[in-house]
């Protein structure tokens, strides 16, 4: 049975090698994420380490899928850090090991940081993916609307260029109210 557990900075630091073989596998085939394959695990790993301070100032709150203790998807919210923007949240690195995919993970991965980031406080999420990727299809089927395509925008991990997509989705239908950052964080803190 797969269970979806939130990282604490400690955790992160903790599965960062899972991580990383995870998200070398999902870039070695074919996945633009902002890095270029081949893609070593170890380097993959460093990159996650680099973000246990951000989880640790609650700007950025990570999520893992486990099928036992191997690591098989990921999701992260990073919060905005502006006084103008604290409504606001996006989404990154939603990713799915290439033998698990199929079964609803990415869209558990979704709901589960579209949920997180309502009960923070945020109303208006964003992301990014590239054009007419897998992934372009999760995100309109989750009831994501597009804002607008931006041509050439990043390489996929072969190095060639494409445009992406840029989304957003609506998490909570209450009108805009500024975000308390104390009860922001002690909800992120609390789930």
């Amino acid at each position: 049975m797969t269970r979806i557990q939130r990282l604490s900075s400690a955790e992160l630091l903790a599965a960062a090698d899972a991580l990383g073989d995870l998200l070398s596998d999902v870039v070695d085939g074919g996945s633009s994420l902002g890095f270029l394959a081949p893609f070593d695990p170890g380097a993959a790993a460093a990159w996650w380490r680099s973000l246990a301070p951000a989880v640790a100032h609650d700007r950025l709150a990570v999520w893992t899928a486990l099928d036992g203790d191997r690591v098989i998807g990921t999701v992260s919210v990073a919060f905005a850090d502006k006084p103008n923007g604290r409504h606001r949240a996006e989404i990154n690195k939603l990713m799915v090991h290439r033998t698990a995919r199929g079964q609803g993970l990415g869209r558990t991965l979704l709901t589960t940081a579209e949920r997180a980031a309502a009960a923070a406080g945020v109303t208006l999420l964003i992301l990014d993916t590239q054009t007419a990727s897998p992934a372009e299809s999760l995100y309109r089927a989750a009831g994501w609307k597009e804002a607008g395509v931006i041509p050439d925008f990043a390489t996929d991990p072969a190095g060639t260029l494409h445009p992406t997509t840029l989304f957003y989705k609506r998490v909570n239908d209450d009108p805009v109210k500024p975000v308390d950052e104390a009860s922001r964080v002690a909800v992120q803190t609390s789930t």
